[in-house]
Formats: C-alpha cells, structure tokens, sequence
C-alpha cells in the first residue's frame, strides 16, 4: 500500500459522549499500525449493544476523543505491522477492534484478527465474533450447560439472544426463548427455540414455573437485566445457573441475595472480552466451533438491516429503541 496516496478516511465520529445524534461524519487521518497491529480496510461493521455505550462514556472501555464506535469489522489487510507473522497484505479478516470500525479504515491487533474463511460473505463475517463467542463462552465456559437441561433465553431476539438460542441447541438443551413481541418470538422460533414466552404480556415468574411444572430453569442467559433480573432468579431451578450478560433495558439490578442461598444457585458474570484476552487458546477453540456449525449450516446470523456509513448513527440508534431482531450491520463502501 503506498500510504502518499491514501492519507485520509471517512469516519462516523464521536467528538464528545452523549448519544447517536451526536455523531457526524469527518475526514481523519489514515491510522498507523504499530509493529503488532494490522490496518485493515474495512468492508462491514456489525452493530452492538456496547456501541451504545461506548459513544455515551459508559462502558468499561473509555476511548480518547474523537473516535469511531465500532467494535466488530471484516475487511482487508492493507498493511502489516513489522512483526505480524500470521498474516499478509491482501487477507480478508474479521477483528475485533473495541471502537474504530465505523470509518474506512481501522487498526487492529493481530492477536485479534482471524482469517475469513473460503465462501463466507463479509457481512456474516463482521457479525459473527461477538454474539457467537459471546454466547458459546456464556453456555459453555460458564453455565456448563448440559445435554438435556432447560435453557431460559431473555432477549432472545437480540444479536447475543439468537445465538444462544442456537447454540443452546446445538448443545442438546430444551430452550426457551423470552422476548417482548409476538413477531420477535416467530424469528425465535425460525432459529430453533422449543417453547416462546412473551414477557411483555405473561407473568415472567409464573410463567416459567408453568413450563417447567414448578421445577425451574437449569441455566437462565439474561443480556436484559433491568426489571426482568428479579423474576429470572426467583425462576431457577435448585443448582440453576443465572447469566449476568448485559444491560440493555437499563441500569444493573439489585437481586435479594437470599434467592441464590435458597435454590443453591449461582450468579454467573459473563464478560466475554476479558476470556478471549486471559484465555486466548480457549477462546481460539470456540471460535473453531463456531465456524464449523456455519459452515455446516447449523447456526446462522439473523441480519435486520444494512445501513450505509452515513446511517450509522441510526443503525446505534435503532438498537437503542429495541427495534432491532438480531443484527444491524454498517456497509462502508
């Protein structure tokens, strides 16, 4: 790549916290990888919850301003830092960046690159690390969960909700699906889930001992928090395993300490980043995994809608609203 001839990108820029709205497009300089970082060219970016975040200085990970939210890219490889061995200029990757991936171009850490593999799209490529490795880390690092066993997906609409809904099955468990609409519970459905509860109009409490004839769910997987922790905990059963994967409805919960106590159950934090980082070899093994069943057509992403770069905003902000089945996914042309 001769860097003279591309000094500048596009970006979708946020130059101070607050939400979507705030965001406007500029022109940056073209970033510089160092000697273990990649600059990749950035084909698709996929839409997460913690773009939402991120851009209001609210998640763990705090960016210097101006950045681009983004997390989750698949492009090119256009230059390779000088110690980067297992790729090469002209390598379609998908990466995980943190922010940086709703611009024209991003840096990113080797270690957190992975080649696209021969036939996959870019779209499913720039969609599929977080949900999937999300959820399989969730299920099966951290739940434990067991071939036969009852699984409770809240959520199960979302990007990180379908996935553990599939691969909940893929694993051999009886899954139910939770979600707010009528009309998210059918894609649950399409995505393989046994049984639907809709929580905006059932007794979330009631309801799950009604499914499980009073015994209870074995793992509950909750990226809403909210007001539904509560009921979700309360709705376990003896030894169950409740998931603490996010926050989209609000602010964490309180949880009565003695409902744990009672059932003999456990509060598991699920922080996915952290395990790929800590536990890369483990997270590289999943990863396997996950391609395998795509590959084979056994899990699959759910796309709700392409936006353009200049939509991105829209894109953080459609997610925001719960609007969104599955994944929302910026295209950068």
């Amino acid at each position: 790549m001769d860097r003279y001839e591309f000094v500048s990108m596009k970006a979708l820029v946020c130059e101070q916290f607050g939400l979507p709205e705030n965001l406007s497009m500029k022109t940056l300089p073209l970033p510089v990888p160092n000697g273990q970082q990649v600059l990749i060219e950035v084909h698709a970016c996929g839409v997460n919850f913690p773009d939402a975040l991120i851009i209001q200085n609210k998640y763990q990970f705090k960016p210097q301003l101006p950045f681009a939210p983004g997390g989750e890219v698949a492009g090119r490889v256009v230059e390779v830092g000088s110690e980067v061995k297992h790729l090469s200029q002209g390598d379609l990757v998908f990466a995980l960046t943190g922010w940086g991936g709703m611009a024209e171009y991003v840096v990113a850490e080797s270690h957190k690159c992975m080649p696209v593999p021969e036939g996959m799209d870019m779209i499913t490529a720039a969609t599929t690390m977080y949900n999937f490795g999300t959820s399989l880390y969730a299920l099966k690092q951290r739940a434990q969960l067991k071939k036969g066993e009852k699984l409770l997906v809240l959520g199960a609409s979302g990007g990180v909700g379908l996935a553990a809904v599939q691969i909940g099955k893929q694993m051999g468990a009886h899954v139910v699906a939770a979600a707010s609409s009528e009309e998210k519970l059918e894609i649950c459905l399409q995505a393989g889930a046994d049984e639907t509860l809709n929580y905006s109009e059932q007794n979330l409490k009631e309801k799950a001992k009604a499914m499980t004839n009073g015994d209870g769910f074995d793992v509950i997987y909750d990226p809403v928090g909210d007001q539904y922790a509560e009921p979700a905990v309360r709705s376990l059963a003896w030894g169950g395993r409740y998931l603490v994967v996010g926050f989209a409805a609000g602010a964490p919960s309180a949880i009565r300490m003695n409902l744990p106590l009672l059932k003999g159950a456990s509060i598991v934090g699920v922080f996915w980043g952290a395990f790929a980082q800590k536990q890369p070899k483990e997270s590289k093994r999943n990863f396997e995994q996950i391609l395998q069943w795509i590959q084979e057509g056994k899990v699959k992403q759910h796309i709700h809608k392409e936006y353009p770069l200049e939509r991105g905003a829209q894109a953080i902000r459609d997610l925001m609203d719960r609007k969104v089945i599955g994944k929302n996914v910026v295209i950068i042309d």
